[in-house]
């Protein structure tokens, strides 16, 4: 089976039918029966083995599961994206735009490798920073709905910060971050002090690459995260590592090994020119100061 966007697609499509099945109590002979399959056949859809899921099947499981239906056409748009080479999930297209796909991959990763030339990244976002990014991307939203995004972004890091087994999270900032005004000088103030804080945490590692540095990789780099799923008890990896690239109409997934360890070496170019830890904290604060 190769390791490509398709093969992430249908791996989701999998997890999310299995869940479905287990929080309606349904043994996967059960399941089976009720869509006259046998249960080896399902056990190949909810691994993402299946390429070419049949669209009948798909749609008896979403009705027996008891899907809305914006959580069945979620599913369809997983099952589309299972047949491309490649996966652009972009916004409003395949998959519903409020059905967030990262926010499912993120919850399950034990390891968060990023660069971030231009933003705080979200699991490292306070609710000012992440209210006036949400305003600015979502300007005629009721205060319901504005509130809504704000919780479900603060809710993502609690699994950063939660006390038993938190992800541990490997952050470059470009210098760039902090720059950037976002939401006005008391926003950012507070937002470069809880950067500081943060990379206290020993599941956290932030570290500023300078302007100073140049372009390290010989050129301008994107936004990215490799997600990494840790290992069983026999030491096998549990999912393949995934690398997530986001442009403005929506993002790009890719599993593919080369990939993913080429993404690996240029985060490692990029600390290599970045400044440590320590001198990272140093200078957040410094600028928090300077904000205030």
């Amino acid at each position: 089976m190769s390791e490509d966007g398709s093969t992430l697609a249908r791996r989701q499509l999998g997890k999310y039918l299995r869940n479905g099945r287990e929080e309606c109590g349904l043994t996967l002979h059960q399941a089976a029966e009720l869509i006259e399959r046998s249960a080896s056949a399902l056990q190949r859809i909810e691994k993402g083995i299946v390429a070419h899921l049949r669209e009948v099947d798909l749609e008896a499981l979403c009705k027996i599961y008891g899907f809305d239906t914006h959580h069945t056409a979620a599913m369809k748009g997983l099952a589309a994206q299972g047949n491309e080479q490649s996966w652009w999930h972009e916004y409003g297209d395949l998959i519903p735009e409020n059905f967030d796909f990262f926010v499912g991959l993120e919850a399950s990763a034990q390891r968060l490798t990023t660069y971030e030339p231009e933003l705080v990244p979200g699991l490292l976002q306070t609710p000012a920073y992440a209210s006036a990014l949400i305003r600015c991307g979502y300007p005629d939203e009721g205060v319901e709905e504005h509130a809504r995004r704000v919780q479900l972004r603060m809710r993502r890091q609690t699994r950063i910060t939660r006390k038993h087994h938190p992800a541990t999270l490997d952050v470059i900032l470009r210098e760039s971050v902090l720059r950037g005004m976002v939401g006005g000088p008391r926003v950012m103030a507070t937002q470069l002090r809880y950067l500081a804080e943060a990379g206290v945490r020993p599941n956290v590692r932030l570290q500023i690459l300078p302007f100073s540095a140049g372009f390290p990789l010989g050129d301008s780099v994107g936004p990215f995260v490799i997600l990494e799923f840790g290992t069983g008890k026999q030491g096998q990896v549990i999912e393949p590592p995934v690398v997530y690239t986001e442009k403005f109409t929506g993002g790009l997934y890719l599993a593919k090994s080369a990939t993913v360890h080429r993404y690996h070496q240029g985060h490692e170019s990029l600390r290599r020119s970045a400044m440590d830890a320590e001198d990272s904290r140093a200078l957040l604060r410094r600028m928090a100061k300077e904000y205030a």
